[in-house]
């Protein structure tokens, strides 16, 4: 199954994150229970977590180079909004 590629990002909160899909729906994603995972401890830093961006081609979102989630994580775990 395809899923929609990310076209915006915007960290929200502290650990919010509100994406567009290129299908122009709206999901909210919050990554508080990744946090416990070493990979993601990083985005504990309020400054980090805000310099969220899209990866080229819509294919994730990345804050580093060690730190990513993949569209289809984002579009199958947000949740929609109006």
């Amino acid at each position: 199954m395809k899923h929609p590629k990310v076209q915006s990002a915007m960290a929200v909160d502290d650990h919010i994150l509100v994406i567009e899909f290129d299908n122009k729906q709206k999901k909210k994603y919050d990554i508080t229970p990744l946090l416990e995972k070493e990979m993601f401890s990083p985005l504990k830093n309020p400054a980090l977590f805000k310099s969220v961006k899209v990866d080229q081609g819509g294919y994730a979102v990345v804050w580093d180079n060690h730190i990513d989630l993949s569209e289809y994580e984002l579009w199958r775990h947000g949740q929609m909004m109006p």
